[in-house]
């Protein structure tokens, strides 16, 4: 028996088929970038010759770069009621930007290839995100984003299996990343790019906002407001998420933290596809947990997981151990991001969710610049260890400023 909507769409999954299509997008689209973005690291340091600060500074610019569009972007689908739009806006800038990494020829290149990808992920990000929220009822929110989440790391690791299979067919065993065989990573990522902004034009339909009410579970009482209009416990939870996310660097120094244990470019590729199936596999389950259990507790759970991770990144002296560490480091990201994600949407009302997501978003995308920043000192200054321990220790503040500061 076929399930629908309310508004008579048929049901993908038990939910409104923006979210599935939009999830094929996502997927689509993480195909192209872990085929053409994964292993800048190593295209910068073993092609380029790019220092680890040059690698953090781009790591950090390029992560925290679409901050500021996020914020604008949530902000205008509130405005204008034009989620959809947005989003292949942004979803069509960052198709245009990656071809010219075939051409990037010095770390500036790169930088500026990046930095337009990112700039089509800020304007996409937040409306994209309202979208998804606005197309699932707030009991379903936590299996809605998880389906999303699980979908777009899916495409992860397909596009990262692409990857592994590209650098063993052209260069083996070898331990760094040669011109050519990034060249031809870059000409084969394209296509799913182009695809996704065909999906998402064809299938996604515009979720307007209701005219009147919400079914956001936020507290919206008189009296119980913060800054900018949004429910103090969102706030609070900014502040706990800046304070994780400041230590919470760019996954370039995972990576490159693999390589400097001997890792292979071949090998790294295939502890890259592990992280994303475990990340998939974790993400829907997590989510449906989090409608039961909530979303805080789950939360917390990730942030305790990802601590022990970053711990073990810093005490790791072998290749088995890294292998385990990246399956683990996949669970973290299963657990927390569709959870999150949903979280923001249950604190604020439905006709802010965009520029809450955008302020989200920007948060994240400002932290994670710091947070790159200092990982890249401190690679250089005191030991590749070194920002895992500080990374793992702020994990660990920020699971009290949870536990303590923040309600559901």
């Amino acid at each position: 028996m076929t399930q629908r909507t309310a508004t008579g769409d048929r049901k993908v999954f038990g939910l409104n088929p923006n979210v599935f299509f939009l999830g094929i997008v996502s997927l689509l689209t993480d195909v192209s970038s872990e085929m053409i973005f994964t292993l800048v690291p190593l295209f910068l340091s073993n092609v380029l010759g790019a220092t680890t600060t040059i690698i953090g500074l781009i790591g950090g610019l390029s992560e925290g770069a679409d901050a500021i569009l996020r914020v604008f972007s949530g902000w205008l689908s509130d405005k204008v009621g034009k989620r959809k739009l947005l989003a292949v806006v942004g979803y069509s800038i960052s198709t245009i930007a990656k071809p010219f990494m075939y051409l990037a020829s010095t770390w500036g290149a790169v930088l500026a290839v990046r930095f337009g990808d990112r700039i089509g992920k800020g304007v996409r990000t937040s409306p994209r995100d309202a979208l998804v929220a606005s197309s699932v009822s707030a009991e379903e929110r936590g299996r809605g984003f998880g389906l999303h989440r699980a979908m777009d790391t899916l495409g992860a690791v397909l596009g990262l299996a692409l990857v592994a299979f590209i650098v063993y067919s052209l260069q083996r065993g070898s331990l760094e990343l040669s011109l050519e065989t990034y060249r031809w990573l870059v000409v084969a990522g394209i296509v799913p790019a182009v695809l996704a902004v065909i999906v998402l034009v064809s299938f996604v339909r515009e979720r307007k906002p209701p005219s009147g009410g919400s079914d956001s579970q936020a507290g919206t009482a008189v009296g119980f407001k913060g800054v900018g209009g949004f429910d103090r416990r969102f706030n609070v939870f900014l502040a706990v998420m800046a304070v994780f996310t400041l230590g919470n660097s760019s996954d370039f120094f995972v990576i490159l933290r693999a390589q400097d244990l001997g890792s292979s470019v071949f090998h790294i590729a295939l502890m890259l596809v592990l992280f994303n199936a475990a990340y998939a596999i974790t993400s829907l389950p997590a989510g449906i947990l989090s409608d039961r259990l909530g979303r805080r507790r789950v939360i917390i759970l990730g942030w305790f997981v990802y601590a022990l991770v970053y711990l073990g990144f810093a005490f790791s002296s072998s290749l088995w151990q890294i292998w385990l560490l990246f399956a683990c480091y996949g669970v973290y990201y299963g657990i927390v991001e569709g959870a999150a994600r949903a979280f923001v949407a249950d604190l604020v009302t439905e006709e802010k969710r965009g520029t809450a997501y955008g302020v989200y978003h920007g948060v994240v995308g400002f932290g994670l610049l710091a947070s790159s920043l200092i990982a890249g000192w401190l690679w250089d200054a005191v030991s590749p260890a070194a920002p895992f321990y500080f990374g793992a220790a702020l994990a660990f503040v920020a699971m009290l400023g949870m536990l303590v500061l923040v309600r559901e």
